[in-house]
């Protein structure tokens, strides 16, 4: 009966890229393979803004969390709820009304071509390497499903296979196609993942809601842990995860392309809004999912007790060895669906708009701009294929995993846009300074700051962190750098005694794009 879960993930891996490239259509420009020509419906961009943002990782990682420990996680919801706020109504209308294609069009119109650039290049490979972790997860449930088959595949060829369906409906639909097969994909998983829990629901003895109460897994707000080594402490949690979300949802290309596709700016603040509230419940169903494992498996470790490779292996070994054929099949194409959030279309859109236009010096026709969107889009998925295979060896879940990569450059991200907005004398040279320096500086903090487990300063340590050292909280790491840039950029702009002029972008937007 094993074999119509195998078919229900063929047919899906197949038809899920042909469904997006027939409602796509055909791509006729630019403008249309890179914003859609404003013609998504904000439902539906909300939709694809979670599904981008969340993914594999929430359906296989955040079990995890809540399995290894509560639902503390959530609060990091709270504060992407918080910072959704600041984008819609801050940044978004200056994208919308703009007539941008790419995030880094509002920095090229502020500062100039050379911090558009450096924000461009920034973001494809903090993209890169996140999306890599992305892609890498979704691996994990494909090689528990192919060797409880007996087959043993390696991680790499799962992933360039999943790197072939993402591309074939990205590089013949454009974003249109991306949003839509977002959407559905997004409900297909949370339909897996209700599947699971009425499953579980008979699976599980009597009681065991109040034993995980009063074992404390259903802990929400945490007030005593540490703020600075903690990334669950209420304080690390909200305010690290409102400014992470000003970051991902304002200075990110991946979920800023998503929101620019919508009708007007009215359309894309209720897309961003509207997501905030759906990714606070899909975190709490799978988070509530995770603790109802803990009672499944009775606490057991994952690696040590049942026998599995990493900790994040454990839904998926649950699917596979405890659903009914047939379900578990539709439950696995779900968690694969995820992977084809494809970012390519951000990645190329940023590469020609950001940096290939600048390089060559023109503009370029429509017809130009929708060749080289598709030659990019197969450059970026090769790419994210080689870099997927690099995470192979993590320890920890891997949503953290992928957090932390953005700490490195998101701070300085969004601290440029802020400096363009509130430093009204900041110079180009002042922000590109400012960028610089922070990168540096987060990488420092990553890599060489640590701390007790009760938080207490320990020194600079390059070397691998020892059980009694841990690093500083992922989610202090965009605030951190927030600060950075904006402290080095405002204090470089006061050597000038007025306000800067605004300048403009060497080459105009996409014509068309909304």
């Amino acid at each position: 009966m094993r074999a119509l879960d195998l078919a229900i993930i063929a047919v899906f891996l197949v038809g899920m890229p042909l469904l997006g490239i027939w409602i796509s259509g055909r791509q006729r420009s630019g403008a249309d393979y890179f914003v859609g020509e404003g013609k998504i419906s904000w439902w539906v961009a909300c939709l694809s803004v979670v599904s981008a943002e969340t993914s594999t990782l929430t359906v296989l990682s955040v079990p995890t969390v809540a399995y290894l420990g509560a639902f503390t996680y959530l609060q990091l919801a709270i504060g992407y709820v918080l910072g959704r706020i600041f984008v819609s109504f801050v940044l978004l209308p200056r994208y919308v009304a703009g007539q941008m294609t790419t995030a880094y069009n509002f920095l090229g119109k502020r500062f100039g071509a050379g911090l558009q650039g450096t924000a461009s290049v920034t973001f494809l490979f903090t993209r890169l390497l996140a999306d890599g972790v992305r892609l890498f997860a979704t691996a994990i449930p494909v090689k528990v499903v192919l060797a409880a088959y007996g087959f043993e595949v390696s991680y790499f060829a799962i992933v360039a296979a999943l790197g072939v369906a993402m591309v074939v409906y990205t590089f013949f639909g454009g974003v249109r196609a991306v949003i839509w097969v977002d959407a559905i994909q997004m409900l297909w998983y949370v339909l897996g993942g209700l599947a699971v829990v009425l499953v579980l629901m008979g699976k599980l003895p009597d009681g065991w809601f109040a034993a995980a109460f009063d074992a404390g897994k259903l802990q929400v707000l945490d007030f005593a842990a540490n703020p600075l080594s903690n990334q669950y402490s209420f304080v690390t949690a909200v305010v690290g995860g409102a400014v992470l979300s000003m970051a991902s949802h304002g200075a990110d290309q991946l979920i800023v392309q998503r929101l620019m596709a919508c009708n007007d700016v009215r359309a894309s603040q209720k897309a961003l809004l509207a997501s905030g509230v759906v990714v606070f419940l899909q975190f709490a169903l799978f988070l509530f999912i995770g603790t109802m494992l803990w009672s499944f498996y009775k606490g057991l470790d994952p690696v040590g007790d049942l026998g599995l490779s990493t900790n994040d292996e454990l839904f998926a070994h649950f699917i596979v060895t405890e659903l009914p054929s047939g379900l578990s099949g539709f439950v696995i194409a779900g968690i694969l669906a995820a992977a084809l959030s494809s970012s390519l279309g951000a990645l190329a859109s940023s590469t020609v708009s950001d940096v290939y236009q600048k390089v060559v010096r023109r503009p370029l026709s429509d017809a130009e701009l929708l060749k080289q969107g598709r030659v990019w889009t197969i450059v970026w998925a090769g790419a994210l294929i080689g870099f997927a295979s690099l995470f192979e060896s993590t320890k920890n879940p891997v949503v953290e995993t992928a957090l932390a990569i953005t700490g490195y450059t998101y701070g300085a991200l969004l601290g440029a846009f802020l400096l363009g907005l509130w430093v009204r004398k900041a110079r180009q040279v002042d922000a590109i300074i400012s960028f610089l320096v922070t990168v540096a500086v987060m990488a420092f903090v990553i890599l060489g700051l640590k701390f007790t487990k009760d938080g207490s300063f320990t020194g600079v340590d390059f070397a691998k962190a020892t059980k009694e050292s841990v690093a500083l909280a992922f989610p202090w790491y965009t605030p951190l750098g927030v600060l950075v840039t904006l402290v080095v950029g405002g204090l470089l702009a006061l050597r000038h005694r007025t306000p800067a002029e605004p300048t403009s972008a060497d080459t105009p937007p996409v014509p068309g794009a909304a």
